[in-house]
C-alpha cells in the first residue's frame, strides 16, 4: 500500500471508534429508602418537578418490586440482575463485616466493560466495605461515596479507595455526588458509558444543603427529596447538553421502602418488611425515541430485571444465569405484560412471600416488628397457621385475604415455590425447611408472629 492510499483510509480509521458511541449509555439512580409515595406522579404532595416531567417523557411502572425490604441484599439484586439469597448477600452489611458481594458474581458494571463502557459508581455502595469488595474491584473505573448507610460508623467519604473525609459531611452530600456525575458525563463524551448513582438520602440521619433546608412544606424529609428531584434534573439536563438524550437509557428507582419517614403511598407496610410498603418502589424510565412518552405500566418488574435488559441492549452475554427478565418489551411499549415466573419475597435467608400476576402470597412472618426490640429468646421466623392470599388488582393494601376462596391458587404458587427454592443454596433451602417446623402460635390473620409454643 503506498503513502496516497494509506492517507486516504484515515479518515476511516478516525471515524471507527463512533460506532461504540451508537451503544447506548445507561444510567441508574437509585434512592435510599425512598418510599412508593415519596414522588408527585406517585401522589405525594413533595414538589418533584424534574421527575414528574421525567415520568411524563418516558414510563412510569406501578408494580416494581424490589427483591429485598432492606439496602444490601436489594443493591445485590440491582447490580447482578440475581436474588440476594443466591448470591450471598441475603442481609445487611455492616462496617464489622469482612465479606460483600462474592468475586463470582458479575456486576452490570463489569459487564459493559466487556463492550468498552466507561464507568463510575457515585453514592452509597455497601455491598462491602474492605478494598476487595469496593467499586473499583467490581467493574467501576472510579468510585466516590459512602461505601454503607450514612448511620454507620465511622461514615467515611471515599474517592476511589481514598479516604476524603473521616466522617462525611451530609449537608452537601448529594450536591456533590451531582458534581461528580456531571463531570463523569462530560468525561466520558465520544464512549459510552455507565453511571451508577445511588444516593445516600433519604436513609436516616438525613440532611439537605443550604439551597434547600428549611424550603419544603414537608421538613427536612421534604426538603432532602426536592434536593434529590434537582439532582435528576442536572443528570437530565447534562445528558441533553451533551447531545445524548436520545442514546442514554435512565431509570430511576430506590432500593426498598421508606423507613421511619416518607410514605408508602396507600401500600401496606415500610422499610424491612414483606407487605408491599416495604418492597414496591417507584421506577421511572426515559430514552427519548426509544420508550414512548406518558406512558404508565401496570406489569410486575423487579430490579433483578436491569440487568437482563441491559444486556439485551448491549449485546452481552451474561455470566451467570439470571432470575431477572428481559423488560425491553414493557420499556418499548411492544408489550403491556411478559410472562415470567413466580417472583419470590426474601427478607434475610426467609422465604416469606410470592408473587404470581395479580396475587400474592404469605407463608411467614417474623414473632416482632421490624426494628422493634426481639423477644425473649430471639427474633424467628415462623411460618403462618394457613397461607394468606391477597388479591393486589384489588387489594392494594393487602386487607383482605381471600386463600380460603382460592385453594387452587394457594396449591399452584406452594408448588412452584418449592420447585423454585430446590435450586437455591443450601442456607436458603435449610432456612425454609426451618420455618416449615416452627408453626406460628398466632392464628389472626395478618398479625404479627407468635412463637409457637
Amino acid at each position: 500500500m503506498n503513502r496516497r492510499n494509506f492517507l486516504q483510509l484515515l479518515p476511516g480509521l478516525a471515524a471507527a471508534p463512533a460506532a461504540a458511541q451508537t451503544m447506548p449509555n445507561i444510567v441508574v439512580i437509585l434512592c435510599d429508602d425512598l418510599g412508593y409515595g415519596d414522588v408527585g406522579v406517585y401522589g405525594s404532595s413533595i414538589r418533584t418537578p424534574n421527575l414528574d416531567r421525567m415520568a411524563s417523557e418516558g414510563m412510569r411502572f406501578t408494580q416494581f418490586t424490589s427483591a429485598n425490604p432492606v439496602c444490601s441484599p436489594s443493591r445485590a439484586s440491582w447490580l447482578t440482575g440475581r436474588y440476594p439469597t443466591r448470591v450471598g448477600v441475603p442481609k445487611v452489611l455492616f462496617p464489622t463485616d469482612e465479606k460483600g458481594l462474592p468475586d463470582s458474581e458479575q456486576t452490570i458494571a463489569q459487564a459493559l466493560k466487556t463492550k468498552g463502557y466507561k464507568t463510575m459508581c457515585v453514592g452509597k455502595w455497601h455491598l462491602g466495605h474492605k478494598p476487595a469488595y469496593l467499586p473499583m474491584r467490581r467493574g467501576f473505573d472510579e468510585y466516590f461515596g459512602i461505601p454503607y448507610s450514612n448511620d454507620m460508623n465511622p461514615p467515611v467519604l471515599l474517592h476511589n479507595e481514598d479516604v476524603v473525609e473521616q466522617r462525611a459531611t451530609l449537608d452537601t452530600l448529594t450536591q456533590r455526588y451531582t458534581e461528580r456525575a456531571v463531570k463523569f458525563m462530560e468525561n466520558s463524551k465520544g464512549a459510552p458509558f455507565f453511571l451508577y448513582m445511588p444516593h445516600t438520602m433519604p436513609h436516616i440521619p438525613i440532611a439537605a444543603s443550604k439551597r434547600f433546608r428549611g424550603k419544603s412544606p414537608q421538613g427536612l424529609y421534604g426538603d432532602v427529596i426536592e434536593e434529590i428531584d434537582w439532582s435528576v434534573g442536572e443528570v437530565l439536563g447534562t445528558i441533553k447538553r451533551l447531545g445524548l438524550d436520545r442514546n442514554t437509557l435512565v431509570l430511576f428507582s430506590s432500593d426498598n421502602g421508606p423507613w421511619f419517614q416518607g410514605s408508602p403511598g396507600r401500600l401496606r407496610g415500610r422499610k424491612g418488611m414483606t407487605w408491599e410498603g416495604g418492597v414496591r418502589v417507584p421506577f421511572i424510565a426515559r430514552m427519548p425515541g426509544k420508550i414512548p412518552a406518558g406512558k404508565v405500566c401496570d406489569a410486575i418488574a423487579s430490579p433483578m430485571d436491569v440487568l437482563p435488559t441491559v444486556a439485551k441492549l448491549c449485546g452481552i452475554t451474561p455470566k451467570n444465569a439470571l432470575d431477572g427478565i428481559d423488560i425491553w418489551p414493557l420499556l418499548s411499549g411492544q408489550k403491556k405484560d411478559v410472562e415470567r415466573d413466580l417472583l419470590i419475597y426474601f427478607d434475610d435467608v426467609n422465604a416469606q412471600c410470592a408473587r404470581m400476576g395479580r396475587w400474592k402470597i404469605h407463608y411467614s412472618r417474623y414473632n416482632n416488628v421490624t426494628y422493634s426490640p426481639a423477644p425473649a429468646g430471639g427474633r424467628v421466623n415462623l411460618l403462618l397457621q394457613t397461607p394468606e392470599l391477597y388479591d393486589l388488582s384489588k387489594d392494594v393494601d393487602e386487607s383482605y385475604d381471600v386463600a380460603p376462596e382460592h385453594p387452587e391458587i394457594v396449591k399452584q404458587m406452594t408448588a412452584r415455590l418449592e420447585q423454585i427454592l430446590q435450586g437455591f443454596p443450601e442456607d436458603i433451602r435449610s432456612a425454609w425447611a426451618q420455618t416449615k417446623q416452627k408453626k406460628n402460635a398466632e392464628s389472626r390473620i395478618g398479625t404479627v408472629s407468635r412463637q409457637a409454643q
